[in-house]
């Protein structure tokens, strides 16, 4: 495991996805400032070491709705539910990136946004310019901030949680490693929040049925769309693609350099490439199941 955890040193294209949970404070739903410039910071140090960055972020939804005093989505009916979540999506995104972008200025470091839906993967054209973009973003030295673009997508084009979201883009950029801060330390055998016998798993060398099964509806958090089960669909996106992956707690952002410094920190989710991985193909199949 060791030497596993030593060749994380060596990985030059990362991408870190955080939640709305760890972005927010839970007693009042507003930017905990604090957590956001340790991880501006941290991603910044990333860069500076010479490597690629990209952060997927979610709390675009949860910043409108704080914006405009809503304390819930709610609505006659499901169309007028999406409006108003468009609606709060559509404020947020904008307060999001300008908090961003202000901090990334602080470390003289350039940021870009990147909004995608599932269209952004399943259409070819769509697919080879969203590659191209990040690509040249990256070869210019700037962190591209990616979310899903809830102002548009309804239930047939939204991806649907930023932890699917973010395995997407690591394969979409051939990735070295995927990071998923969550509240959360990593892979139990059960719930933590509500076994306290659950034992923690360091290292997945491969994502069996059983361990699939272990993803539950459940997460320590009201304002995120991620449980375990979603984390667990990341990774097999993730590691059928040829990136390693990890689960982290984002308590303390500094586990990040603790990550990539070789660590043991979270579960490894080792890859495996999967010849036969077709991500346009799974990207279209999402809530067909």
């Amino acid at each position: 495991m060791s030497t596993l955890r030593e060749a994380i040193k060596e990985k030059q294209r990362i991408v870190v996805k955080i939640g709305s949970s760890s972005l927010q404070h839970a007693q009042t739903g507003d930017l905990d400032y604090i957590r956001l410039e340790k991880l501006v910071r941290e991603l910044c140090d990333i860069r500076n070491q010479g490597k690629d960055v990209i952060l997927v972020t979610s709390g675009a939804i949860a910043c409108g709705r704080k914006a405009v005093g809503i304390r819930e989505i709610t609505g006659e009916n499901k169309e007028q539910q999406m409006a108003v979540k468009q609606a709060c999506a559509a404020i947020g995104q904008a307060r999001l990136m300008m908090t961003y972008q202000k901090i990334f200025a602080e470390y003289n470091q350039v940021a870009a946004q990147i909004l995608m839906t599932k269209n952004t993967i399943a259409d070819d054209l769509n697919r080879f310019n969203a590659h191209n973009t990040f690509s040249q973003l990256l070869q210019m030295g700037v962190i591209p901030i990616v979310n899903e673009n809830d102002t548009v997508a309804t239930y047939e084009i939204e991806i649907g949680d930023n932890d699917t979201l973010s395995a997407i883009v690591a394969a979409l950029v051939d990735a070295d490693l995927l990071i998923l801060l969550s509240d959360i330390d990593g892979l139990y055998t059960d719930d933590p929040h509500r076994n306290p016998d659950a034992k923690f798993i360091p290292q997945v060398d491969g994502l069996t049925e059983e361990l699939l099964a272990m993803g539950k509806d459940s997460t320590g958090s009201d304002v995120g769309t991620g449980g375990m089960n979603t984390k667990l669909q990341a990774a097999r996106i993730a590691t059928g693609s040829g990136v390693d992956m990890v689960i982290a707690n984002s308590g303390d952002i500094g586990v990040l350099h603790r990550i990539l410094d070789g660590k043991e920190e979270g579960t490894l989710f080792v890859a495996h490439t999967d010849d036969g991985f077709d991500l346009a193909q799974f990207v279209n199949q999402l809530h067909r199941q």
